[in-house]
């Protein structure tokens, strides 16, 4: 199996930005961590919970799954590529990294 794609804060914020409706952002953290701000438009489907959801989500798409601090984020990526998802990238440095930018946006 292929290694998970790794994109760090800059290359996530960039996607964003371009607003490509292939793409899908999912934060795989648990509700109460959501609290602390999502980006916005982000699907939010905690881990635990990620296989219930596969038959959800559209294949053709391209993903890039969200944490913390990327080690969820890339245990879900390698889950979906493991059940079909062959475009499915992971965010290394998660949200914490975010939260680092002032300028990004978050969703409370």
């Amino acid at each position: 199996m292929s290694e998970v794609n790794q994109l760090f804060v800059g290359e996530v914020f960039d996607l964003y930005n371009k607003k490509d409706p292939d793409y899908v952002f999912i934060d795989v953290r648990q509700p109460d961590e959501w609290e602390d701000g999502v980006i916005p438009g982000v699907k939010k489907i905690s881990l635990g919970e990620i296989e219930d959801h596969l038959d959800q989500l559209d294949k053709t798409k391209k993903y890039v799954m969200v944490c913390r601090s990327g080690g969820r984020s890339n245990k879900a990526s390698s889950i979906m590529k493991q059940n079909g998802f062959d475009n499915v990238s992971n965010f290394q440095g998660g949200m914490l990294s975010w939260y680092d930018e002032e300028s990004y946006p978050l969703e409370k």
